[in-house]
């Protein structure tokens, strides 16, 4: 059982399971009806932060796993929202994990670097987590309710600024903003003084699949292996596309003014991930360019 199966993630996650015969596959998320088509198995309505509804698809679906794509991940929005913030990102992973101990079910829980204060990254499995901003405290405390419900088998699989490829209706990230706003010759300011390792989706949703594989419980970085400035991946972004880098202004993270603060030096080292899973991300240019085709080929 897949929750958000309507986000980015959720959508790659669907697709790369369905390419296994031997997973009886339920995609969950809050609309009527799924983004993507084609997908094997069923979809239901299923809004995480109401616990009755929660434990009826328990009840229906007996889920042997549980991936929680579902989380509210506007950092900012967290900041001026915390009550709801909470909502999704922790007590319904209370709820989760409850009914997956219930059910004997395995939780996959997704996490991120934002749990992480960005002064000593790229960051192993076993740092100190020490959040900044309240998303990043909603999301530890998602993290601890995993981990803390009783659960024989539990997985918390963080991950670092996710892109790439959705259906038609799917909010937007990074990689097509920079995209958006370049082909329309608009000026755009990015940071030069944030560092991450920027996740091709698909390859998070293939580690993730590795997770519930292998049966693996523990705690899994799993992202991509380049280390970049947020500057750096809008050129990299900007020359794959071939669009006018030009337009990229270089500011640095306190001319933002935002009401949430970043961690600055973030990012993962995937090793555990590679040496336990065969966890292999794709180049970050390549990604790129698989982007492109897709987005190329897409109704706008």
């Amino acid at each position: 059982m897949i929750t958000g199966a309507n986000g980015l993630l959720g959508q790659a996650l669907v697709a790369r399971l369905s390419e296994f015969a031997e997973y009886d596959l339920l995609a969950t998320a809050r609309q009527p009806a799924p983004l993507a088509k084609g997908a094997s198995g069923g979809y239901q309505a299923l809004d995480v932060t109401k616990p009755a509804d929660v434990r009826r698809v328990f009840e229906d679906f007996t889920p042997d796993v549980v991936v929680n794509c579902a989380a509210m991940t506007q950092v900012d929005a967290c900041e001026t929202d915390k009550e709801r913030c909470w909502q999704v990102n922790v007590d319904a992973v209370d709820t989760l994990a409850r009914n997956c101990l219930a059910h004997g079910s395995h939780l996959v829980q997704v996490s991120t670097d934002f749990v992480f204060d960005g002064t000593a990254g790229p960051y192993r499995e076993g740092a100190r987590p020490k959040p900044l901003s309240f998303y990043g405290k909603s999301k530890l405390a998602g993290e601890n309710a995993a981990r803390g419900a009783g659960l024989d088998a539990w997985s918390i699989a963080r991950t670092v600024l996710v892109f790439g490829d959705g259906a038609h209706g799917t909010r937007s990230d990074f990689v097509r903003w920079v995209v958006r706003e370049l082909s329309a010759g608009n000026r755009i300011r990015v940071v030069s003084d944030q560092i991450r390792t920027p996740t091709f989706v698909r390859d998070l949703a293939n580690g993730v699949e590795r997770l519930v594989r292998f049966g693996k419980v523990g705690t899994y970085h799993v992202s991509g292996r380049e280390v970049v400035t947020i500057l750096e991946f809008a050129h990299r972004i900007a020359n794959v596309f071939g669009l006018d880098a030009g337009l990229i202004d270089p500011i640095v993270t306190s001319d933002l003014n935002s009401a949430a603060e970043r961690p600055l030096n973030s990012g993962f080292i995937i090793l555990k991930a590679e040496s336990e899973l065969g966890y292999r991300p794709t180049p970050l240019d390549e990604s790129l360019e698989i982007v492109r085709s897709i987005l190329a080929t897409s109704p706008a």
